[in-house]
């Protein structure tokens, strides 16, 4: 930490009482520390104690009389930029692009990388909104620290509390150490459903929201990798600097965007749900409900990870997923030797908090040389930094 230059933005929570104690810890080993603070937190903690520990003036508004502080320059000064305490509406700003303070102004500008550890209660931690603006935080290229379980504000115990600032500083070490792994390799990486039209306004789909393959993707990102997403109809779309988007419909079309990728890729994870089957005939005008029953003739799709697996060279790395819900090891197995794949992530439906939608999930990882690996319950976010580890151990 000797001479890195940290920036600290703290927003309008209780848990700014804990940041003058990490501006010590900081200020201890060898650090330069400077300090912005929202209108709201100086209610919470002196400007006038973080001024004295960091022997930096504490910065809250935009404007100083007749001058302005350069938010920009602030954002090019730090090495690393910490938004702690990350109060729910300070996420929900910074997810929505909005400045309308300074702590926002340099978060808008930063050319550093950017550190955000959320406080909140635990029904504000898990409210639908919440997720979605931390999964676009993410998305951004952001490092978004989990919450702790303990006591909150509200008298509760639960989710939502803030790392304690011992815990801040060895995450702060381990970015600022931290060398980007897979860097100079190429990505592909496939993601959410396809849908296969029926007629103009009917498909065929499944529940998948993409997350895990979004999840993959960034974390491939932030290792280096420069990512091709080829992304079937989901809500999410990420917006990370080194991840290329292409957003596809039917099964047909993810098969051909990944055909096109994949010679280029280094590593590929077939994480969508790609339909098996498509209508052998769409009707160009909407299908009239008249007979009492209704006969769907349906043809097998192109297997893409078995395609992928005929021409993959002794130098790529592919990676196939299998969502099961009977059988599980024994069509996890079938499938990585069958496909030609380096390994495959299977999960469980029968796994409580696994599968579709959720923002968790529960991996057995089954490798080519008979390596099995089960991991516990996690984000879709830890899952996809532990299979990058296995991607990492291999490529080594």
């Amino acid at each position: 930490m000797k001479g890195r230059k940290i920036l600290i933005g703290i927003t309008g929570s209780i848990a700014a009482y804990k940041i003058p104690h990490l501006v010590r810890l900081l200020i201890k080993a060898g650090a330069e520390v400077k300090v912005l603070m929202t209108p709201s937190a100086t209610q919470f903690v002196s400007p006038l104690v973080l001024s004295t520990l960091s022997k930096n003036r504490v910065l809250v508004d935009i404007t100083n009389g007749h001058d302005w502080e350069n938010h920009v320059m602030l954002g090019r000064w730090a090495d690393l930029f910490l938004i702690a305490p990350a109060s729910c509406n300070s996420i929900s700003k910074m997810a929505n692009g909005l400045c309308d303070n300074l702590v926002l102004a340099v978060y808008l500008s930063a050319t550093c990388p950017v550190m955000i550890a959320p406080a909140m209660d635990e029904d504000m931690w898990h409210h639908a909104s919440t997720v979605r603006n931390l999964g676009m935080l993410r998305s951004y290229g952001n490092h978004v620290l989990e919450s702790e379980y303990g006591e909150l504000a509200s008298g509760l115990t639960g989710m939502g509390r803030m790392l304690e600032p011992e815990q801040l500083l060895l995450e702060i070490e381990q970015v600022l150490a931290k060398p980007l792994r897979l860097s100079g390799k190429k990505a592909l990486v496939s993601a959410g459903p396809t849908y296969e039209n029926l007629d103009p306004v009917r498909f065929i789909g499944n529940y998948s929201s993409g997350k895990m393959g979004i999840a993959l993707a960034e974390a491939l990102a932030n290792e280096g990798c420069t990512v091709e997403l080829v992304l079937g109809p989901v809500a999410q779309i990420p917006q990370h600097p080194h991840i290329h988007v292409t957003s596809v419909r039917s099964a047909n079309d993810m098969y051909e965007a990944c055909m096109h990728y994949f010679s280029e890729s280094d590593i590929t994870i077939m994480a969508a749900a790609v339909a098996d089957y498509t209508p052998v005939d769409v009707s160009d005008a909407k299908i009239k409900k008249q007979a009492s029953e209704f006969e769907l003739k349906l043809k097998k799709t192109t297997d893409i990870l078995k395609s992928l697996g005929a021409i993959k060279k002794n130098n790529q790395t592919l990676i196939g997923f299998a969502l099961e819900n009977r059988d599980e090891k024994q069509y996890a197995l079938k499938k990585l030797h069958e496909k030609n794949a380096d390994a495959i992530v299977m999960n469980s439906l029968n796994d409580a908090g696994a599968g579709f939608a959720g923002d968790t999930n529960k991996i057995t990882i089954f490798e080519k040389d008979g390596t099995e690996t089960s991991y516990d319950l996690k984000s879709k976010t830890a899952v996809a930094k532990d299979i990058v580890e296995k991607i990492i151990t291999w490529k080594k």
